[in-house]
C-alpha cells in the first residue's frame, strides 16, 4: 500500500472493484450506483469488458465523497483481466450470493485480490430473495477461510439487494470507512500517472484508451507515455464522454490520438511536451536493446497441429481474454494460435492476411463483417464465426480443435490363440483346431501367424465351429475349429494373433 507524504499530499477518492461469481449480482449492483442498466445491453447479461465509472456519494459525514468504480467480467476466460482490475484498485467488493454462497469463481476473485494485497468487504447480495440464508452463507465464507466480522474475522460485510437498493447506501459508507483507514493520499502537484484499464478503436476518432490516474494531475497539452505507445492529451474525456481539460487522481478518462492501442494494465506516466515524452522513450528502447529478450518460441514437433487464427474484437481487454481461453486448448498435438488481432469490423485486409492458408479461422468478438470481407473469405475458402458470448467462442474452438487434433493409430494385440492340430488345406485355405488363450477371436478378422516369436506371415478367419457348430465367436479359454485363408502353412504350436488399430 502505497501512502504519500510531503506537504502537497491531500486525501484521494477510492478506486473500488467489484468482483466475485458470473451470475452473483456484479452488474446489477453497479447498475443501481449508477442509475444507469447495462445488465440489459450486455450480451447474456454478463459484463464482458472492463469499464470505469464515477459516483458521488454523500458520507455519514454530510459531506459528498467520489467512489471511482471498476466493473470487472465474471467469467473464467476474463482472469488476467480481474487480476489487472485489483491491481488498479484500491479496495475489492467481493460480492457473494446468499442463495448460492460461495463458488469456485468467488474463490478465484478472492486470489486475485489477495495476490493484489488490497483490503475488501464482502457484500452478501441478493437478500431480497426467498432462498436467501445470510447464516448459511457466512458458513460457507468461513468454511472457504473468509472469515467475516461477527464469525470469527475481520472482514467487513453487508447485507444488500442490488436489485431493490436494499443496503447499498450502508455498502458505500463502508468503502468510504475502509478508505480513510487506509488513509489514501496522492500529490496533485506532481505529473499524472496510473493505469490502462481499456483500449479500442473508434471508427471516427482513432485509438482510444480509458486511464485511471492513480497520482498526480493531468491537463491538455501535456504527452502520455505507455510502454511503447504515446498520445497527446488534446481529447480528454471523463468517463461519461464530457470533453475535460484537466483531471487528476482517482478519475477515470478517456484519451482519444494514441499512436498505436496500449496493453491492457500498462501502466502510464505523462510528461508536459511531447519533447520529453519522446526523448523517455526513446532513452527506454536503448536500454531494452542492451538486455536481450528472454522470450521464446514454443516449439512445435512433426506431430503437432497449428491453427492459425486471425481474431478481431470490441475491445483490446478481450483479446487478452481469448488468449487465456487458447492456452486451456493447446495441447502437444494442437495449438492454436493467434497470427493477427485487433479491434474493430473485419475487414478485407483482415480476410487476405490469412494469405493461401484455408485451414486459418477468422473470429469476431462483439464485432461486424463488413461486405467486402465476407465476399473475400468465400472466394478463398476461409470460415469466418463471430460470436457475443464468451464461452460460446471457447466451446466452437474447443470442437475446432477436437476435430483438427491429428489421429495417431497404433497396432495392438487384442487377442491370442495357439494352433494344437492342422487338417486339411486346399490351395491357401487350411482348417485348424486351436485353443483361444486372449480375447474374442471372430469371422472376419484379420491374424498375425507367429512361430517361434517370429511373424511369419498374415491370415483371415473365414469360419469359425465349436463342437462341429458353425459359431461367429470364439471367447477366451474355448477350443474351436477354424478355416483360415493365407499362403503360409500353419503347424502345431504357432500363435494367431488379432490385431486392432487403437487410436492414441
Amino acid at each position: 500500500m502505497n501512502k504519500q507524504t510531503g506537504n502537497n499530499t491531500v486525501e484521494r477518492s477510492p478506486v473500488i472493484v467489484i468482483m466475485g461469481h458470473i451470475d452473483h449480482g456484479k452488474s446489477t449492483l453497479l447498475d443501481h450506483i449508477r442509475k444507469t442498466n447495462i445488465v440489459d445491453k450486455e450480451a447474456g447479461g454478463i459484463t464482458q469488458k472492463i469499464s470505469a465509472y464515477e459516483v458521488k456519494h454523500e458520507g455519514k459525514d454530510g459531506k459528498i465523497h467520489r467512489i471511482t468504480f471498476l466493473d470487472t467480467p465474471g467469467h473464467e476466460a476474463f482472469q488476467t483481466m480481474r487480476i489487472r482490475g485489483a491491481d488498479v484498485a484500491d479496495i475489492a467488493v467481493l460480492v457473494v450470493s446468499a442463495e448460492d454462497g460461495v463458488k469456485p469463481q468467488t474463490l478465484e476473485a478472492l486470489k486475485s485480490i489477495l495476490k493484489a494485497e488490497i483490503p475488501y468487504i464482502v457484500a452478501i447480495n441478493k437478500v431480497d430473495k426467498p432462498g436467501a440464508d445470510i447464516e448459511r452463507t457466512k458458513q460457507s465464507l468461513a468454511e472457504n477461510e473468509i472469515y467475516v466480522e461477527g464469525y470469527g474475522g475481520s472482514i467487513p460485510w453487508v447485507a444488500i439487494s442490488a436489485k431493490t437498493g436494499q443496503g447499498v447506501p450502508e455498502l458505500l459508507d463502508m468503502m468510504l470507512l475502509v478508505a480513510e483507514m487506509e488513509e489514501l493520499q496522492g500529490n496533485p502537484k506532481t505529473s499524472a500517472s496510473g493505469v490502462i484499464v481499456e483500449a479500442n478503436t473508434d471508427p471516427k476518432k482513432g485509438v482510444a484508451a480509458t486511464l485511471i490516474i492513480k497520482e498526480g494531475t493531468l491537463k491538455t497539452g501535456m504527452t502520455v507515455v505507455a510502454e511503447e505507445s504515446m498520445a497527446p492529451t488534446r481529447i480528454m474525456e471523463d468517463f461519461m464522454g464530457r470533453k475535460i481539460k484537466e483531471a487528476t487522481f482517482s478519475s477515470p478518462i478517456q484519451i482519444i490520438g494514441w499512436n498505436f492501442m496500449p496493453k491492457v494494465g500498462a501502466k502510464f506516466i505523462s510528461f508536459d511536451s511531447k519533447k520529453e515524452a519522446e526523448a523517455y522513450m526513446e532513452e527506454k528502447r536503448s536500454s531494452q536493446k542492451k538486455s536481450p529478450s528472454k522470450d521464446t518460441i514454443q516449439e512445435t514437433n512433426e506431430e503437432s497441429v497449428t491453427i492459425p487464427i486471425i481474431l478481431k474484437t470490441d475491445a483490446q481487454g478481450t483479446i487478452e481474454a481469448i488468449e487465456h481461453e487458447l492456452k486451456k486448448l493447446t495441447t502437444e498435438k494442437v495449438i492454436p494460435k493467434i497470427i493477427h488481432s485487433g479491434t474493430g469490423t473485419i475487414t478485407e485486409a483482415d480476410v487476405k492476411s490469412a494469405g493461401s492458408n484455408t485451414k486459418t479461422l477468422i473470429i469476431g468478438f462483439n464485432v461486424k463483417v463488413d461486405s467486402q470481407a465476407k465476399d473475400v473469405a468465400e472466394r478463398m475458402l476461409l470460415e469466418v464465426k463471430t460470436f457475443d458470448i464468451i464461452y460460446k467462442l471457447g466451446e466452437w474452438l474447443a470442437e475446432v480443435c477436437k476435430e483438427r487434433t491429428p489421429k495417431k493409430f497404433v497396432e495392438e494385440v487384442t487377442g491370442r490363440a495357439k494352433v494344437l492340430k492342422t487338417f486339411s488345406r486346399t490351395k491357401d485355405k487350411q482348417v485348424i483346431g486351436g485353443r483361444v488363450e486372449m480375447g474374442t477371436f471372430t469371422v472376419g478378422m484379420d491374424v498375425r501367424i507367429i512361430r517361434r516369436e517370429a511373424m511369419i506371415g498374415m491370415g483371415k478367419i473365414k469360419e469359425l465351429q465349436q463342437q462341429k457348430n458353425k459359431t461367429g465367436k470364439v471367447e477366451e479359454g474355448s477350443e474351436f475349429g477354424c478355416l483360415i485363408q493365407s499362403p503360409i502353412e500353419t503347424a502345431p504350436g504357432d500363435k494367431l494373433e488379432l490385431i486392432s488399430l487403437i487410436e492414441k
